[in-house]
């Protein structure tokens, strides 16, 4: 084994401590995920889906990439482990991941723009006296 130091960034999760406690992050990955599929200049949105949006397959609709969709939402899925406030909306579009239409792909680049306003967004663990 090696002593590779103070961990800062381990599996696309940034890692800052201070004297509050230890606070992790995706700002990386996020913003990689944005350069992947061309949205770095894109509007934030307020937030990860519109309040109460259903979500549903439709008859006739036009079909999305299947693979691209996926990846995706992939992703998303990694991210939302540490961004609680994305979890229902990833959980929402990944149902669709089978047949993937056009209006899901919508709702998932809804989710990418919130992610865009909040890359910086953190979570905290704090000491507990030990």
């Amino acid at each position: 084994m090696k002593d590779l130091g103070i961990l800062k960034y381990f599996l696309g999760i940034e890692v800052l401590r201070s004297q509050h406690g230890i606070f992790i992050r995706k700002r990386k990955y996020i913003l990689d995920l944005l350069a992947e599929i061309v949205m770095v200049e894109c509007k934030p949105a307020e937030t990860p889906m519109f309040p109460n949006q259903k979500i549903y397959m439709q008859d006739d609709a036009k079909l999305m990439d299947k693979r691209k969709y996926q990846r995706i939402v992939e992703k998303l899925i990694y991210l939302a482990h540490t961004r609680p406030d994305i979890a229902n909306a990833v959980g929402v579009v990944s149902q669709f991941m089978h047949q993937p239409q056009v209006h899901h792909m919508d709702a998932v680049m809804k989710i990418i723009r919130y992610l865009k306003k909040l890359a910086s967004h953190r979570v905290l663990f704090t000491k507990n006296g030990y």
